[in-house]
């Protein structure tokens, strides 16, 4: 076992995939300088042909990536932040989400879009989108949002080798966390998801950043015997839901923490998935603690107000222990 930062653990399954598989390739903006570390290195080790820096252009990279995966090659893009990703709206969900559909899977489309979401500080509100949710609702598209080293790389590799598009999600905040990386070739499959810590009195799904969050009013509740069971689902398409209905079925009690806004977001289509099958096991109406619905803020005092907080997080799981 090997510690590595997050990014450090993306860096590193992208490079063991493109050394397997001469077809797996970068693009993306500034990939060959590398600004957050994604792909640091891998110009200098696989040459300009296979780490192609795109223009300024996100409709044109997402575009280009849907070409090429078509016909035969297996990209990776980085867009550095999802924000920048809603001028590719059009080529992610006319395009590639539905070419293999369209065509009666004579296409496919091995393409992982990597977005760095959430807010990181002080970005504002143009930099500090969630937007998982929002592609949540394209069918076609798989989603992955990974929360420790080990998970972000068996996550990327299984991404690389699937052939259909992965909108591969990393808080911005995870970047320089450091985890155990296991050794040799792994790796994570999708829709399995993670027991973070058992509990008997509330199930907490909890995505990103926000699994520190819940981790610290764990302990505290824990203090007074009261137990937290925590999953990361670390796939949202496909989502483990017999994992979350399961937990649901021991606890009784379901509180939903993610960092996208709450009207129609991650954690209602959780909490609307127990209402529907797991109804009987219930013994309070499902919680849900997100972003509130609006732009997020510059101002620090007022970012941390908007973000899904411990109190926030404790506040909603005292209400369902009343």
């Amino acid at each position: 076992m090997r510690s590595l930062k997050l990014v450090e653990a993306l860096n590193e399954a992208i490079a063991e995939e493109m050394r397997i598989d001469q077809r797996v390739f970068v693009m993306g903006e500034d990939v060959r300088v590398a600004a957050f570390g994604l792909t640091v290195d891998l110009a200098e080790e696989f040459g300009a042909e296979r780490v192609r820096n795109m223009p300024i252009c996100e409709g044109t990279i997402a575009g280009v990536a849907v070409g090429a995966a078509a016909a035969g090659m297996r990209p990776v893009v980085d867009f550095m932040m999802a924000s920048f990703a809603f001028l590719a709206f059009d080529q992610f969900i006319n395009q590639a989400s539905m070419l293999r559909y369209v065509t009666g899977g004579q296409v496919s489309l091995p393409i992982v879009y990597f977005l760095q979401y959430g807010a990181k500080g002080s970005m504002a509100a143009q930099h500090s989108h969630s937007i998982h949710s929002m592609l949540m609702n394209v069918p076609g598209l798989k989603i992955v949002m990974p929360s420790t080293p080990a998970d972000a790389k068996g996550l990327m590799k299984t991404a690389i080798r699937d052939d259909n598009p992965v909108m591969f999600f990393v808080h911005g905040g995870l970047h320089k966390t450091s985890g155990e990386i296991p050794d040799g070739d792994y790796t994570v499959p999708f829709g399995v998801a993670k027991i973070v810590r058992e509990g008997s009195d509330v199930t907490v799904v909890a995505t990103g950043t926000m699994l520190g969050r819940v981790q610290k009013v764990a302990d505290e509740y824990a203090k007074y015997g009261i137990g937290l069971e925590i999953i990361d689902p670390r796939s949202l398409v496909p989502l483990d839901k017999e994992a979350i209905l399961r937990s649901v079925g021991k606890t009784g009690r379901l509180v939903v923490v993610d960092e996208s806004h709450q009207t129609c977001g991650m954690a209602a289509e959780i909490c609307t998935l127990v209402a529907e099958e797991g109804f009987t096991s219930l013994k309070a109406p499902p919680r849900r603690v997100c972003s509130l619905d609006v732009p997020i803020p510059y101002s620090p005092p007022l970012e941390g107000y908007v973000l899904p907080d411990e109190k926030r997080i404790s506040k909603a799981i005292e209400g369902l222990l009343d």
